[in-house]
């Protein structure tokens, strides 16, 4: 496998925008986009903003708890194998109390006492996403149980954000530090040392 990514990096100093020279600094600094997969999206500025502004106005910000949401990315990740997006953590997530050991059991998240009711039913929503399952319901129910309407509809649409940009991540090919290069901000600590 390659390794640069299929679509080449923006030249950095083709980044002359300043809001998009603090998002590149706060993806670096705080993690979850990492600054690769921005440089892919800044080479179509209208790209570049399209997810950015998505982003942070339904995962960095939003009506439901952040953690909940970066629970949920991690669980995508998981599921469609792009280790580039399953290796970046979220530091605001861990902030507000997320664990690293609340990755390990993601994938079998109803079997793990880890999870509490509510984490598990946006788990539900996730895997449901994820893996085109027919709604039941059970979810739904499930659902409402935890969280008012804003809060599911953002996070159906985080989910499927983060699943579809994720899939293509995986795609292209990135690896942590190649742009950017020594900036650990937001990466798993199993990966830290390598950035």
């Amino acid at each position: 496998m390659s390794t640069s990514p299929r679509i080449p990096y923006i030249d950095p100093a083709a980044i002359t925008d300043p809001a998009m020279q603090a998002e590149f600094e706060r993806a670096a600094r705080d993690g979850a986009p990492r600054p690769e997969s921005h440089a892919i999206r800044a080479n179509v500025p209208k790209v570049f903003w399209a997810f950015t502004n998505a982003w942070n106005d339904t995962f960095v910000n939003g009506v439901c708890e952040h953690a909940i949401k970066e629970l949920c990315r991690l669980y995508v990740s998981q599921a469609v194998n792009c280790n580039y997006c399953g290796n970046q953590r979220s530091v605001k997530a861990q902030a507000e109390g997320l664990l690293e050991d609340h990755v390990k059991d993601l994938l079998d998240f109803d079997k793990a006492a880890r999870f509490s009711p509510r984490q598990k039913a946006a788990l539900r929503l996730a895997e449901a996403i994820t893996w085109g399952l027919e709604p039941t319901d059970d979810l739904w129910q499930g659902l409402y149980d935890h969280f008012n309407k804003d809060e599911i509809v953002e996070l159906g649409f985080f989910i499927g954000l983060t699943m579809g940009q994720q899939r293509w991540n995986r795609l292209l090919g990135m690896e942590h530090s190649q742009f950017m290069a020594g900036t650990v901000g937001g990466l798993a600590p199993t990966v830290q040392g390598a950035a």
